[in-house]
């Protein structure tokens, strides 16, 4: 079983940078494969399959943030894209959007890879590329919870929020 809690944390100044341009480059690697697939699909026909890592020579502030963030952000425009092609579903989607820097939700999520998100001393939440982040833990997991992922977050006020995605065995 899954269960998220959801923390406020307080970067430092270099930390908060670098959230804003991992909130940039998801949304300019979204709006790149996206832009491309549609290219494609008027030229061909045919559904196009890229990777983040394709635009990393042209755009080479893409190195700088955590590579799980921009291949979840590859995943989560091709699960839509798919959708919205899928002819068994009853639910209809609507075709992926641009994202737009003023009206999008500024959020990433970045997975756990042998311990490269935890959380430390009941003070920090350590993340990739980032380091330890001041947070409050207001609710600690128990023993045997094991972290799947991070999402941070950041509300239209300024305030950071990192939601830690935790999975654990229970016996029903």
């Amino acid at each position: 079983m899954n269960k998220a809690i959801k923390y406020r944390v307080y970067p430092s100044d270099e930390q908060a940078v670098m959230f804003v341009k991992t909130f940039g480059c998801c949304r300019k690697v979204w709006n790149l494969m996206l832009s491309d697939k549609i290219a494609y699909y008027k030229s061909t026909g045919k559904i196009l399959l890229t990777t983040p890592a394709q635009y990393k020579k042209d755009y080479t502030f893409l190195k700088e943030v955590d590579s799980l963030v921009l291949a979840n952000v590859q995943m989560n425009l091709q699960s839509s894209y798919k959708a919205f092609f899928d002819k068994k579903r009853k639910k209809r989607n609507g075709f992926p959007k641009f994202k737009s820097a003023k009206h999008s939700r500024k959020s990433y999520t970045t997975n756990n890879q042998k311990g490269t998100v935890a959380i430390i001393d009941d003070k920090y939440i350590k993340l990739p590329k980032i380091g330890k982040v001041k947070a409050v833990i207001h609710r600690q997991p128990e023993a045997d919870w094991t972290v799947k992922s991070a999402t941070v977050s950041q509300e239209s006020d300024g305030a950071f929020y990192i939601s830690v995605l935790f999975e654990f065995e229970r016996n029903i």
